[in-house]
């Protein structure tokens, strides 16, 4: 059987790495072997990142509906506790930016979050 180089198959293969590790640091982006590991290590994190932004989102989202809750006397599990059973369907994303741009909107579900505690 004859030999087979693997000149422009390694090529492509070597490209396609290089060109991903474009804006690497260094011999991160010039050096096959060193793209390479880099380029898997970021990958994994961009994998676990996609994940933990929502995480993150979350988090502020609620830290804000808190900060909001208690300029209007209540706390942040009260306040979600009396959203529930006022049956008002409201998401953190949407309550979180209610109570960064329009107060008086927040502070309207506040009131009747707390109506629907005494009853």
């Amino acid at each position: 059987m004859p030999r087979v180089k693997t000149g422009v198959v390694r090529r492509r293969r070597h490209k396609k790495i290089l060109k991903l590790a474009k804006g690497f640091y260094s011999g991160r982006r010039k050096h096959f072997r060193k793209a390479k590991e880099q380029l898997e290590r970021s990958m994994m994190y961009s994998f676990r990142d996609r994940k933990q932004k929502k995480r993150d989102f979350r988090k502020l989202w609620i830290i804000r509906i808190n900060a909001a809750c208690r300029l209007n006397g209540m706390n942040y599990s009260s306040f979600m506790n009396g959203i529930k059973k006022s049956g008002i369907e409201l998401d953190r994303k949407i309550l979180a930016d209610m109570a960064m741009n329009d107060a008086a909107a927040f502070s309207a579900v506040v009131e009747s979050a707390k109506s629907a505690l005494n009853k």
